[in-house]
């Protein structure tokens, strides 16, 4: 299927436009911070998508609404007593001084520990604490991703993590190669779980319409409130 990608100005609001070789045209409004993209035919002109969007623009705006409506964490000061996300549990920070090996361990499952070398500011207890946040984030994907893409009867695909500002996860059919957001590390095993789904499952269809969600439901039947609960939890990093 081939594709053509760009961006287009309405007013304030910026819509990624890819163009495929599909049938109808397909708007969305995607979390966490309410990205518009349009999947829409070759032959559909940029004025035709331009008109399309203007008469949802008010849906758009409600979508897009609620995602801002959400809780996002404060500035990570790293300090004693801030509040921190591991599979959509919070628990509170105690810090602790080492000389030897900086970790991160979970305690009572109410305070994760973090150990790091004396004098370490914030921004170097950040960083022990992104270590450990992509360690288990890899531990956790890995089976994921060998078990689904079996279901799926897909090659397992190589996969990354990255910070990502607008997306949970993606996915590039040509090469192939995923992408997760690290924040995933923070969300409930079941909401990773539906991410590493919806993604591997672009693999075989590119677009959301109507074989994605058939797809999507029958492998994962209990999907959309898996994606209800991922897009109502706090945001940032």
């Amino acid at each position: 299927m081939s594709t053509e990608s760009l961006h287009l100005r309405i007013g304030d609001l910026k819509v990624e436009l890819v163009r495929k070789d599909i049938k109808n045209l397909h708007l969305g409004v995607y979390p966490p911070a309410g990205r518009v993209r349009v999947a829409a035919p070759l032959a559909v002109s940029d004025d035709a998508v331009r008109l399309a969007v203007i008469g949802r623009l008010g849906w758009i705006r409600r979508q897009q609404a609620k995602f801002h409506a959400q809780p996002r964490q404060s500035v990570r000061e790293m300090v004693r007593g801030e509040s921190h996300y591991y599979l959509g549990r919070r628990y509170r920070l105690a810090l602790a001084e080492t000389r030897g090996q900086q970790t991160v361990d979970l305690q009572g499952g109410t305070r994760l520990v973090l150990r790091a070398h004396p004098g370490a500011d914030a921004a170097a207890r950040w960083r022990v604490l992104e270590r450990w946040y992509r360690a288990r984030l890899h531990e956790l994907l890995a089976p994921l991703v060998a078990q689904w893409s079996a279901a799926i009867e897909v090659p397992p695909p190589p996969w990354r993590v990255r910070w990502m500002k607008t997306r949970w996860g993606s996915c590039n059919p040509q090469a192939p190669r995923l992408w997760f957001n690290l924040g995933l590390v923070k969300t409930p095993a079941d909401c990773i779980e539906y991410v590493v789904v919806h993604e591997l499952l672009h693999l075989i269809e590119r677009s959301h319409g109507p074989r994605f969600i058939d797809l999507l439901d029958a492998k994962l039947p209990d999907w959309r409130e898996r994606r209800a609960r991922l897009n109502a939890l706090p945001l940032g990093a």
